[in-house]
């Protein structure tokens, strides 16, 4: 979080593809380039399911990525306060496999979506939050990331509609939040009901 606080407000991308899914070799390749190219800031969370493979950051990753983003960018492994992040003054988006989990917390925290989805519900879910107007998809060419659409949209998130993007969210969000409050009021009346019965 003090990497965090050093930057601008709004000007960091917080790059996660959740717990269940491994980048291919290729996908990791497209997205680290693409990130480098955008020139924002970023924190990526890099986690290794099949320890077989590739099982470093370093082996990971492009050869000299890290030394080219230099204080740009923040390479972690393993877990983080994701919500934590996503809450962060600085954070300007969210590079997300779209999975439900993460789609939520991205909406409970106002943070818009860069959605590259890869399996299951997640191009569902990248089409609601594109639909909704809180997330901007990546596209593909024949089914591959391409570099240069990474850094495109990660520019236009951050550095072009962000700030309308992430009002919109920040609306959401807090239309979420009252919706929950009320239900649980509802519920909490509920509870006082059924223990003075008692």
């Amino acid at each position: 979080m003090d990497w965090l606080s050093k930057k601008e407000p709004s000007s960091v991308v917080y790059v996660s593809f959740g717990s269940e899914y491994s980048l291919t070799e290729e996908e990791m390749e497209e997205i680290a380039h693409g990130t480098e190219l955008s020139r924002v800031n970023f924190i990526w969370v890099v986690r290794f399911r099949n320890r077989d493979h590739k099982s470093t950051i370093d082996e990971a990753l492009p050869g000299g990525f890290q030394e080219r983003v230099g204080e740009r960018g923040l390479i972690v492994e393993g877990w983080v306060p994701q919500a934590e992040i996503l809450k962060h003054p600085s954070i300007g988006g969210f590079v997300s496999h779209c999975g439900w989990g993460s789609t939520l917390e991205a909406i409970m925290s106002g943070a818009p979506i860069i959605a590259i989805s890869m399996l299951v519900d997640q191009p569902i879910n990248a089409k609601l939050v594109v639909d909704i107007g809180v997330g901007v998809a990546v596209p593909r060419e024949n089914g591959k990331l391409k570099r240069e659409e990474v850094a495109r949209v990660i520019k236009q998130l951050v550095l072009q509609q962000g700030k309308q993007m992430r009002r919109k969210a920040n609306e959401l969000s807090s239309r979420m939040r009252d919706k929950m409050d009320e239900e649980m009021n509802v519920v909490e009346d509920k509870l006082v009901q059924l223990c003075s019965g008692i």
